[in-house]
């Protein structure tokens, strides 16, 4: 019935399907957002403040996820470099966003925690992803 003008790799294909079902997972974040800005979780301001940013960080890489997964398949990339291309990024949303609510877990808590680490760790995976695949994209 419907044709499809744009093919992706099987691993590309799996790993979109995996991003778009993490949806669900940021919708549920954004239920429970509501409860901490309508006062009904008890939180610090920096409690807060580490949960938006979790959500959002999730939000936001899980789309560029998938458009980078359209894109890496654009590049040719193979190999470790079309494996970095398609799965860093993916990896810097669970990292990035996983990192903002490990670090700021725990009743009470004013400032980050060590976990703060976790964070950092997906700030660099974002970087190699997207240098890759850039550079991937400006070599094709």
């Amino acid at each position: 019935m419907f044709e499809s003008t744009l093919a992706l790799s099987d691993a590309s294909r799996i790993i979109a399907g995996i991003g778009l079902l993490t949806i669900v997972t940021i919708e549920f974040g954004g239920t429970f957002l509501l409860k901490i800005a309508s006062g009904k979780v008890p939180f610090t301001e920096f409690q807060k403040s580490f949960s938006r940013a979790g959500h959002a960080h999730a939000g936001v890489l899980v789309i560029l996820s998938l458009v980078s997964l359209i894109l890496a398949d654009a590049t040719g990339l193979e190999g470790l470099w079309g494996w970095v291309a398609r799965i860093a990024i993916p990896a810097a949303a669970v990292l990035m966003s996983g990192g903002f609510f490990a670090t700021m877990a725990g009743p009470g808590r004013t400032a980050p925690n060590r976990l703060i680490a976790i964070v950092y760790a997906g700030a660099a995976s974002l970087a190699l992803g997207v240098v890759t695949l850039g550079i991937g994209l400006l070599a094709n």
